[in-house]
């Protein structure tokens, strides 16, 4: 399994690098939404695993148009510029209500099709729920990849910095809770994961943000504090969605990913550590 998991590891690791450092942000875009709807299929049938039917087609395309508005959202090298040159921040904070309406349309979906489906009247909440659990917890705030690609210039760098405090966590705590784990971190939702690991992810990430020090123009304190915020969400991540697992009594949110089990398997911390290191940025703000 530990010899699978690597391969896994070392094949699709190269194609996000290439992905986030050689593309266009509306490249990026894409490769989210694709993400986000097998993410989002996994979830649903974790939903479906407890009775729990989701309106797929509904919470899919408003998913896709959240994905769309963080993309349109993004500032051009133009405008960067002038902020830099006239303006007060050292951020771009062109931030707009459209997700929120993203989110209002959303609801409005919800209604109608809880009013005129023809599911029994029993399924309205719990289709209802898992809608928009899973609109609120893997395709929002997953879609903040596509605002963090998006800042001219450094972005790129900035949201293969989320990526790589995350892989290097997950692999640290990988290895060290299993070579001298002993203290449990979440017994009732992953018995497997220990303090020990947990511990030992966090410095991953710290050595990571030292190590980007050289390649960003961000002071490395603030690295330093978004690697440990980062690093803090993305286990809280990793614990969500094995809650997740256990509500729906499976080990696996799929099998798409050999040794790693399914896409959710592999991004559940990267879900919630990009949000976090955006919005670092955002009210932090610090020099880029």
């Amino acid at each position: 399994m530990t010899i699978t998991r690597v391969l896994t590891a070392l094949v699709l690791m190269p194609v996000a690098i290439a992905i986030v450092l050689f593309t266009p942000t509306w490249a990026v875009a894409v490769a989210v939404a694709v993400l986000t709807v097998l993410a989002l299929w996994e979830y649903f049938a974790l939903g479906d695993a407890i009775g729990h039917r989701a309106y797929r087609l509904w919470t899919i395309f408003c998913a896709l148009l959240v994905i769309y508005v963080q993309w349109n959202a993004t500032p051009n090298v133009g405008q960067f510029v002038s902020d830099i040159l006239f303006g007060s921040n050292r951020f771009p904070r062109n931030e707009t209500p459209h997700s929120f309406l993203v989110l209002f349309i959303f609801v409005l979906g919800l209604t109608v099709l809880t009013l005129f489906t023809r599911r029994p009247l029993v399924e309205s909440l719990p289709s209802a729920g898992i809608s928009s659990s899973a609109l609120l917890l893997v395709a929002f705030p997953l879609s903040f990849a596509v605002r963090l690609h998006g800042i001219p210039f450094s972005g790129p760098k900035l949201l293969l910095f989320a990526l790589a405090i995350t892989w290097a966590a997950d692999t640290l705590a990988y290895f060290a809770g299993r070579a001298f784990g002993k203290r449990p971190l979440a017994p009732h939702i992953s018995p497997g994961k220990t303090w020990e690991g947990s511990v030992a992810g966090l410095a991953g990430s710290l050595l990571i943000a030292y190590a980007f020090h050289f390649w960003l123009a961000v002071p490395l304190r603030h690295l330093l504090a978004m690697a440990v915020l980062g690093n803090i969400a993305g286990q809280m991540g990793d614990l969500l969605e094995s809650a997740c697992k256990r509500s729906a009594g499976v080990k696996d949110s799929g099998g798409l990913l050999p040794g790693h089990g399914g896409i959710l398997d592999r991004i559940d911390a990267i879900i919630l550590c990009i949000p976090v290191t955006w919005f670092y940025l955002v009210l932090i703000n610090p020099p880029i």
